[in-house]
């Protein structure tokens, strides 16, 4: 799946974490995300990095697609507190969102 901020392809290669195992682990066995990856989780509405080994930018989003808050470079051990109108969080590497901004209203395509 791939992720779009207007035209402009954001993360080409989304995975999904919609069950309870995979949500858990989310990105705590990674190393770092490939270039262009990232990883959807829903439901959603906080976040932690704890265990993590790499900073990641944090997209906070309703049930629209629109996004509500916005974490760039958030480093490991840090946790967020939750955000009730938020539904999903798309996590990627750091500096993969700079153009995004809340407000913004995301798209999710199949391909």
């Amino acid at each position: 799946m791939r992720l779009l901020h207007g035209e402009k392809v954001i993360s080409d290669n989304v995975r999904v974490a919609d069950d309870t195992l995979s949500r858990m682990v989310g990105l705590l066995n990674c190393k770092k995300l490939d270039t262009g990856e990232s990883l959807l989780i829903e439901p959603c509405n906080s976040i932690h990095t704890f265990f993590m080994k790499f900073n990641i930018d944090v997209l906070f989003l309703d049930k629209n697609f629109k996004v509500v808050k916005v974490f760039r470079d958030l480093p490991p051990w840090r946790i967020t507190r939750p955000y009730f109108s938020v539904k999903r969080v798309v996590e990627a590497n750091a500096d993969t969102f700079d153009e995004v901004k809340p407000g913004d209203q995301l798209e999710l395509r199949d391909v």
